[in-house]
């Protein structure tokens, strides 16, 4: 006969593919006739905004803009000039290997730009992109927990309880943020904006009731022109709290937030003669993910004392471990330029992708960080340096645990000038997830030969023996065709950790 199984069932979604897409595009672009000429080209900078991230027949379809920002100086005049376009992109998988999702994330970063005049009217671009994308695929998790069955049958089930982490809900929302930038008394106002830079950090987000409610931070600089033709450079904080819907989620349940820029608008207040109020509005996309910890029983095995049994059993993969951290590195780098700097403009610091290597428990995590400085000469010729370094992380985390990490830079960089150079110091915080798969073995199916019981009459009623090193209780009494609860009281302990190892155990076989 076949056993009835008791079986559980848990919402969850498992990722369903990771890809590692790049693409690249090129651009010639004009100079329109409202700008100067060209003399040399200062800086090029780049903001990646996504504008769709798709399935298609297991396929990923991400399509977005970059925007370039150009710094120039023209020809016959002093100071700095900017051109700005944008260079659209489309990136597609080669692959069926997302079938099945119903969810993509994306993050999309620039891993190599470079601008260069093909004469003072015209600028060739070319932009690498990589773009990380991950799908997830609703995973319902079920398992058999016990089974039901008549005492008669004798059936002995062994039972184990596991630790498990589930994703349970995912949830995602385009967001539209409008904030008003003062610039201090000490400063000059904007009459131009050159360049800008933003970068997000979520600094908490819990569930109450039905919501989402997430915080954080939008880190912004601005490199701007003053009516005299001076450049400037100012920076802000600006917090931001957001609220998504997730229905049907636990207040227990654990949230990481992504956030990705769709789009910005920086503009200078019209109203304010002096330019020292700047609207700034943030588009961005909002991806939640959110995760549960479950304590889960598992029918690992099952036997019959009185009838002969088969079964089949098959492996349930479980996240047994799942912690996201932030470690700090504090960076200290001096630009050694060559020649006598008048004033520091702007300082940016770009980090690129984390690489991890491992030994033992101890992690190491290694990025390269692009440091640009963009000063003055003596003459007041605006000139640009960079560098790059290596920054390292080490941390203690479980031999066997996968670990994705990235690198960013979430404050402003502090920069001076000394006798050597520019000297500047900044944060770079690793942000890290890592987690745990582990296998345990569940019972599926099982049947029962109740037309006969078995036949006993060969086997010793008692068995004196010592328990192995790799042997459990249970191993001991399915062997012998006995219980747990017999050898215990046979022996005269409580418990099974009461066993003794190097000690002669009396194993009475059970009647039927």
């Amino acid at each position: 006969m076949d056993l009835e199984l008791k079986t559980a069932s848990l919402d969850a979604y498992e990722t369903g593919g990771d890809l590692a897409l790049t693409q690249e595009e090129t651009a010639e672009t004009i100079v329109p006739d409202y700008c100067p000429d060209i003399a040399r080209i200062i800086e090029t900078e780049g903001k990646v905004f996504l504008h769709s991230r798709e399935l298609r027949d297991g396929k990923a379809e991400i399509s977005g803009t970059v925007r370039v920002t150009v710094l120039y100086t023209p020809e016959g005049e002093g100071g700095i000039r900017v051109l700005e376009f944008a260079m659209p992109f489309t990136a597609e998988s080669d692959s069926r290997s997302l079938a099945g999702c119903m969810y993509l994330t994306a993050e999309t970063e620039i891993e190599f730009l470079e601008t260069r005049m093909l004469n003072p009217r015209k600028v060739f671009t070319h932009c690498k992109l990589v773009i990380r994308a991950a799908g997830y695929q609703r995973a319902p998790l079920v398992f058999c927990t016990g089974v039901d069955v008549e005492d008669g049958f004798q059936i002995e089930k062994r039972q184990e309880t596991q630790h498990a982490i589930l994703v349970t809900h995912f949830a995602e929302k385009d967001y539209t943020f409008s904030e008003e930038i003062n610039l201090s008394p000490g400063r000059d106002g904007a009459a131009e904006l050159l360049t800008n830079r933003v970068s997000s950090t979520v600094t908490e987000a819990k569930v109450v009731g039905s919501k989402l409610i997430f915080k954080g931070m939008f880190n912004v600089s601005l490199l701007y022109r003053t009516a005299e033709g001076r450049c400037c450079s100012t920076s802000a904080e600006l917090p931001f709290s957001q609220i998504m819907e997730v229905e049907g989620a636990s207040e227990e349940t654990a949230a990481a937030v992504q956030l990705q820029l769709t789009g910005t608008d920086f503009q200078i207040d019209g109203a304010d003669d002096e330019g020292r109020q700047i609207a700034v509005t943030f588009y961005f996309h909002a991806a939640a993910f959110l995760r549960a910890e479950r304590e889960l029983t598992l029918l690992s095995d099952l036997y019959s004392t009185a009838y002969d049994m088969t079964y089949d059993a098959a492996p349930l993969e479980l996240t047994s471990f799942c912690e996201t951290m932030s470690r700090r590195q504090t960076v200290r780098e001096v630009l050694e330029i060559g020649v006598v700097a008048e004033a520091i403009l702007s300082l940016t610091v770009s980090c690129g992708a984390v690489s991890v290597s491992r030994e033992g428990g101890m992690a190491s995590l290694r990025t390269g960080a692009v440091i640009q400085a963009l000063y003055l000469d003596e003459g007041g010729v605006p000139l640009m340096t960079e560098r790059c370094v290596d920054i390292t992380c080490q941390m203690e985390l479980p031999e066997d645990c996968r670990i994705s990490a990235k690198a960013v830079c979430p404050e402003e960089v502090q920069g001076s000038l000394g006798d050597r150079g520019i000297e500047v110091r900044f944060p770079v915080d690793f942000r890290i997830e890592a987690a745990s798969r582990v296998k345990r073995v569940c019972v599926t199916a099982a049947k029962l030969d109740t037309e006969k019981p078995k036949d006993l009459s060969g086997a010793p009623s008692l068995v004196l023996r010592c328990l192995g090193k790799q042997e459990s209780a249970w191993d001991l009494a399915k062997r012998h065709n006995t219980t747990i609860p017999t050898i215990l009281a046979a022996n005269q302990l409580e418990t099974e950790a009461d066993i003794p190892l190097e000690k002669l155990l009396l194993i009475p076989r059970k009647r039927c």
